[in-house]
């Protein structure tokens, strides 16, 4: 599947997502920019960063990765809410993702967190040159950004499915956290499939009910 391609379609599945919590997302002036800035904050952590601690541990690379893609959910969405053709914001993001590509080069982690968050306190608003940089330092290609924002796309899905919003969800299945789960069934599909969404909706189905 093409770049733009794959942009597309993470950028239908959002606006999905966003309609299902409220219809009414595009005006309802949510501050997608404070939820960015919040999960840099909560990746740093996961770097690692208080040198009054013990700063002798590996980081949490899953876990960083994560904190990505739930930025990918907010920054995507404050584009959406800046640009109404759809098809014109995911060939931007291609070329965006084309150029972080040429310009990439080996920066600190802590850096490149740091540069989304900077950007995104200034401008109260979402830049994807810096977060594509980002994901290149968490080495996330484009194949893996779909992959995983796709998969974590269901998941919230199937949380919402599942009573989320009423509190009745179950967060572990089986001794362990859905997003483990999640990253298992993903790394098991082909991410190219038609059906990959569906694929992957069912296999937490099967789990969930075990």
């Amino acid at each position: 599947m093409p770049h733009i391609a794959k942009f597309a379609a993470m950028i239908g599945l959002q606006e999905e997502m966003n309609l299902k919590v409220n219809h009414a997302w595009r005006t309802a002036g949510y501050p997608w920019h404070r939820a960015i800035w919040t999960e840099c904050a909560e990746m740093l952590d996961h770097v690692g960063w208080k040198w009054w601690k013990d700063l002798s541990a590996q980081p949490d690379v899953e876990q960083i990765r994560l904190e990505v893609i739930d930025i990918w959910h907010f920054g995507m969405s404050d584009l959406m809410g800046r640009e109404i053709d759809n098809h014109r914001l995911a060939r931007g993001l291609a070329d965006a993702y084309a150029n972080s590509a040429r310009l990439s080069e080996k920066q600190p982690l802590h850096d490149l967190i740091e540069a989304v968050a900077r950007h995104t306190l200034a401008e109260r608003s979402f830049d994807p040159q810096p977060f594509f940089s980002l994901a290149h330092g968490v080495e996330l290609d484009i194949d893996s950004l779909y992959r995983r924002y796709v998969g974590k796309n269901v998941l919230n899905f199937f949380r919402q499915d599942n009573g989320y919003k009423a509190g009745t969800y179950r967060k572990t299945w089986s001794g362990r956290e859905d997003n483990e789960h999640l990253s298992e069934i993903i790394a098991t599909l082909d991410a190219d499939a038609a059906s990959f969404r569906d694929d992957v909706y069912r296999a937490l189905a099967g789990r969930y009910a075990q």
